[in-house]
């Protein structure tokens, strides 16, 4: 039996988080060659959360270049020759990142359908974030499959002109990857959730320069009017972060400045917080699973679900609206209590299955139509 190949292209840790629970559902699949392309994009910390979901890619491309620009003209190269070599049925791709534009870009020229996993999250301000809402408004105009994450995603597809029949609500599979990897290593919440310490990330580039400067002076704040709070912050890499966050925060006593977590650590660090500061994506959808309050460090999310759900405020990179939202959760036990008892808006575990049950009705014929005469 000749096998459908199915190409999954991947490059950053967030994305590989998305698509390892779809990989998985997809191998169960016996009609099913399922191929894992790695384009390079996020270097050790990729190669980590790879082994972390117990995946080996097929194909490793070389990555070219130290900016973004360099890194997409040879990614970009290298995906064009191997789609070349090999005739792909499907094209999976997830989010918004350079990865992903190139994966479907790559496809379409090449005539391969496009499937895009988390589609329709959308700011409508290309700027923030920037570039990738961009990049996951031109990869909806390149998919054929779009697998929205949430009824609000898949009514800005709809918006768009997408056909509905293009379109799948499949939960988010962030929910997903965050149940396997609590499973295989035993994560839980225990305890009284409000003695958790404060849990803080920011790295987004539209951030950097003086509004990351307020975050960290608002981190400051809090931990100085709240010495008996533990805040954990695992530092990103980049200078532009981890300059001001030295700067700003290394001399306060119950902050702990650590290096950026594996997956299992930050959901480990997510668990035992009480608290979470962020401008992540990927955290607003992860910390509902655990019941952690979040403050959104951005001045636009497109995961607004959380925000309206309740377990999740948006405050922006402002100084005082972090330090007082902070403090108002700290001080109110009922406020953040509300906060945490929210059942995360985002997905409930089903979303790889459901994504593997649309693939395997687009690519394979079932065996009695297959039989019957032309």
């Amino acid at each position: 039996m000749d096998k459908r190949i199915v190409g999954i292209v991947s490059g950053t840790r967030p994305e590989i988080i998305k698509l390892a629970p779809v990989y998985h559902a997809l191998q169960q699949h016996e009609e099913l060659c399922v191929l894992w392309v790695h384009t390079g994009q996020h270097g050790d910390m990729a190669a980590d959360m790879l082994r972390c979901f117990g995946i080996t890619p097929d194909v490793q491309l070389a990555r070219t270049g130290a900016s973004l620009e360099e890194f997409s003209l040879g990614c970009r190269a290298q995906l064009d020759a191997l789609m070349a070599r090999q005739r792909w049925d499907l094209c999976i791709v997830q989010g918004d990142t350079e990865s992903a534009f190139l994966g479907a870009l790559s496809a379409f020229y090449r005539r391969v359908p496009v499937a895009h996993v988390e589609a329709g999250l959308r700011t409508y301000n290309l700027e923030r974030p920037f570039p990738e809402e961009g990049l996951r408004q031109m990869i909806s105009r390149l998919a054929c499959m779009h697998y929205a994450p949430t009824e609000r995603a898949r009514a800005a597809l709809l918006r768009e002109g997408i056909e509905p029949e293009k379109i799948l609500l499949t939960g988010n599979t962030v929910v997903d990857a965050q149940q396997w990897i609590c499973e295989q290593h035993g994560i839980r919440r225990e305890g009284d959730p409000a003695a958790g310490h404060i849990l803080v990330t920011a790295h987004r580039r539209e951030n950097w320069g003086e509004e990351m400067a307020q975050t960290f002076h608002a981190v400051a704040d809090i931990a100085r009017a709240h010495p008996d709070q533990r805040v954990l912050f695992p530092v990103h890499l980049n200078p532009v972060v981890q300059r001001p966050a030295h700067e700003i925060l290394a001399g306060v006593a119950n902050v702990k400045l650590v290096q950026p977590l594996d997956y299992l650590g930050m959901q480990q660090a997510l668990v035992g917080a009480s608290l979470l500061l962020t401008d992540s994506g990927g955290l607003q959808e992860e910390a509902p699973t655990f019941g952690v309050p979040t403050l959104v460090l951005r001045h636009e999310t497109e995961r607004p679900e959380a925000v309206e759900a309740g377990c999740a405020r948006l405050v922006g990179p402002s100084r005082e609206a972090i330090v007082r939202e902070a403090t108002r959760l700290l001080t109110d036990a009922g406020a953040a209590d509300a906060m945490r008892r929210v059942a995360n808006p985002f997905g409930d575990g089903q979303a790889s299955r459901r994504i593997a049950q649309a693939v395997m009705a687009r690519l394979v014929v079932p065996t009695h139509l297959a039989a019957e005469p032309a």
